[in-house]
């Protein structure tokens, strides 16, 4: 029965005029609030409203409605197209079946680590997902804090992998966005460390909440989706000890403006960019770490 569904599913899912991500988050956008809700009753409960300051849900919200209607627009505009491409130009024809469902999942897992990875150590990539960690509060609507460039910076290059190797790309973000899913519920502080089992394989808000610290300890840490084990096994694992301080590390923005959280650290980057010097040393600024300067020009003196 779960094998003829899903191979139902994946070739209904073939159609390559629906972004099926979208879909799926919209779709769950009021399961969203419901959580929301129940995340504030319980601290509440707990006397711990410091989490809740209603300007910062309310950018949170706007962000991520924002963020969910650009996404349609660009997928319709290019992304669609430019994947379609690209999948017509795969190497071969990969089943998707209750055989391959488990190893689709965790090829996307691996995929979105290396996005997610990248998204923090090159600032062409951090100018988009700067947006998600802008944030000094911790609560279930941080996860709706997405940025308007996901889809200008390429976040679905780094799935594309999957699609030359045949995968259809709407299972491709389908399974994304299953995984995007999942992150909104370990946006809190009200679950602790779970079980050692769980927290060794899975990505918890425990993990999550380091993700988003900006002590120097947990800078560029636990990367994972869903799974936290490649961040065991590539070295970027740290546990949750001392209390998290979130935020971004470098050039934190004071306000709540959509444009300004959406743009401060992209427009930064290409001022950085236009400031005299040698071309290469200019366009370091594109790939290179978000936290990377280079000398300014100094005049030379006469001997």
């Amino acid at each position: 029965m779960l094998d003829s569904t899903l191979q139902w599913l994946g070739t209904y899912l073939h159609s390559p005029d629906v972004d099926w991500k979208q879909v799926i988050l919209i779709g769950a956008s009021p399961i969203f609030l419901i959580a929301f809700a129940i995340e504030w009753r319980v601290m509440r409960g707990r006397g711990r409203r410091e989490q809740f300051f209603w300007k910062d849900v309310l950018a949170n919200v706007n962000l991520g409605g924002a963020y969910q209607l650009f996404e349609l627009v660009a997928y319709v505009f290019f992304t669609a197209a430019a994947v379609g491409w690209i999948y017509r130009h795969r190497l071969f024809d990969f089943p998707v079946n209750g055989w391959t469902i488990l190893p689709l999942f965790i090829a996307e897992e691996f995929c979105y680590y290396w996005y997610h990875r990248t998204s923090h150590r090159v600032r062409w990539f951090w100018s988009a997902h700067v947006v998600h960690h802008s944030g000094e509060r911790m609560n279930m609507t941080t996860a709706m804090r997405q940025s308007l460039l996901y889809s200008i910076t390429g976040w679905w290059l780094f799935f594309m992998p999957m699609v030359v190797l045949g995968v259809p790309p709407a299972v491709v973000f389908v399974l994304y966005a299953c995984n995007l899913v999942y992150q909104f519920f370990i946006h809190t502080e009200s679950v602790g460390r779970l079980h050692p089992a769980i927290e060794y394989v899975f990505n918890t808000p425990s993990a999550h909440r380091v993700h988003h610290g900006r002590n120097p300890r947990y800078i560029d840490k636990n990367y994972g989706g869903v799974l936290i084990v490649f961040d065991r096994w590539f070295g970027t694992y740290e546990p949750e000890g001392e209390k998290v301080e979130y935020g971004i590390a470098t050039r934190q923005p004071r306000s709540f403006n959509l444009l300004t959280l959406n743009f401060h650290e992209f427009i930064d980057m290409w001022k950085d960019v236009l400031r005299p010097g040698p071309l290469p040393q200019r366009l370091k600024h594109l790939v290179m770490p978000p936290e990377w300067t280079r000398e300014r020009a100094t005049a030379k003196t006469q001997p």
